[in-house]
């Protein structure tokens, strides 16, 4: 019988590069609120040191009223995710432990010429491809349902979720910041797929060590913990057989500090881990930072809801849309739909109905999943896509809308 893995991975809200993410999208949040016409692209570095860290924000921000307090929302933004100890990996919250460069100048004339004050003329704020990917493996499992997504992405996602869960809600009170998940799905000919391995790493307490007398007694308890606590909270019990592999903290330990204390962070450097974990094809531009009308963020949502719905209405199991823009110019230059061999149509019909039923011009995606509002914070961990659309109105581009399906049924 033939036997196939396929593995994603997760991040925490904590590590890192996560945390760049957070801070540029509570930048681009901000000036939303302050001007929902704003413009924003805004990257964050982080490190940590033995004396002190540095958050370096740099990029561009035009916007009418006044413009926020870049420094303090990124103290604000690190301190809500943790990191308010030094010890740890970086406390935000004092100026003598932690610095902030702040490099944020205006956007280029020439690119505003293309994406201000035109209406549903607006252009693409840049060149680029994006794609969008929905399919049906997690259709099957409670807790699940109504993602439309991969599945070993779906539960490296919940891994992740969960991990900053128990360690916010004092379940594991010696659980740090940073911490990473990966998920293998073993598939077989025949047999409905199932859990293979488990990876986690999770930064923990430094005194961990003292408290259970050695490491190899540490680490025990660590993954008695992770396994009841996270990994058996998080995943469906259908999906994880008796004999399923977890490993925890692969090199032994990962006590204080973690963090940007032992790694550096920049904004946009998870960009699988925030769309398909490896199973869709990426264009390579990232999402955090960026206002709605750089189509790397808001073409990528809009391809995606698109893709979403044509699984949802029955048309395929799976599918992927591709889009491509020009700089200053609204409509894509090329859409395609890719089935896979899952379609009720070919590849070109399915292309030809996805452009009939959806308008994939910036303003109009703007307008339709309504982007122009400070929505974006809870999308920096956890993943953009495979999340129910929140009754607050985030994550709206996973939102089905039953007037769509029918349109594509008909």
């Amino acid at each position: 019988m033939a036997v196939e893995l396929f593995t994603s991975e997760s991040v925490t809200s904590g590590h890192p590069d996560k945390l760049c993410d957070a801070i540029s999208d509570a930048i681009v949040d901000a000036c939303l609120a302050v001007d929902s016409n704003a413009r924003v692209a805004v990257e964050t570095l982080v490190k940590g040191a033995p004396d002190k860290s540095i958050i370096v924000l740099a990029g561009e921000v035009s916007l009418v009223g006044t413009a926020p307090d870049y420094a303090s929302l990124a103290r604000s933004a690190a301190a809500a995710i943790g990191y308010t100890d030094h010890a740890i990996g970086m406390d935000a919250t004092d100026p003598a432990l932690t610095d902030v460069h702040v490099h944020i100048t205006t956007q280029a004339a020439n690119i505003a010429q293309g994406v201000n004050d035109l209406g549903e003329a607006q252009g693409a704020g840049d060149q680029g491809l994006m794609f969008g990917y929905a399919c049906d493996e997690t259709e099957a499992y409670d807790g699940l349902k109504g993602r439309y997504f991969p599945l070993a992405a779906a539960l490296s996602q919940r891994l992740t979720r969960r991990l900053t869960a128990v360690r916010e809600n004092g379940v594991l009170p010696w659980a740090r910041p940073d911490g990473k998940s990966q998920v293998t799905v073993r598939y077989e000919n025949g047999s409905a797929p199932v859990v293979d391995t488990v990876v986690i790493a999770i930064q923990h307490d430094n005194a961990l060590i003292d408290v259970h007398g050695s490491e190899e007694a540490e680490r025990a308890f660590i993954q008695a913990e992770i396994r009841s606590k996270v990994v058996e909270e998080a995943i469906p019990a259908e999906l994880l057989p008796d004999n399923y592999r977890l490993v925890v903290n692969g090199t032994g330990r990962f006590a204080d500090p973690g963090g940007p204390h032992a790694d550096a962070g920049l904004t946009g450097r998870k960009i699988i881990v925030d769309t398909y974990g490896g199973m869709g094809r990426h264009g390579g531009g990232a999402f955090s930072g960026k206002d709605p009308s750089k189509v790397d963020r808001s073409a990528a949502y809009a391809a995606r809801w698109a893709a979403k719905h044509v699984v949802a209405a029955g048309l395929a199991t799976k599918c992927e849309i591709q889009l491509a823009y020009v700089i200053g110019v609204a409509e894509p230059v090329s859409l395609r739909a890719e089935s896979f061999g899952t379609a009720s149509m070919d590849d070109n019909a399915l292309s030809s109905l996805v452009r009939d039923v959806f308008d994939f011009r910036p303003a109009s995606i703007a307008s339709r999943l309504d982007l122009l509002r400070p929505i974006y914070a809870p999308t920096a961990a956890g993943g953009h896509f495979g999340r129910h659309a929140g009754d607050d109105g985030t994550f709206p581009w996973e939102a089905l809308d039953q007037g769509i399906i029918d349109a594509l049924r008909a």
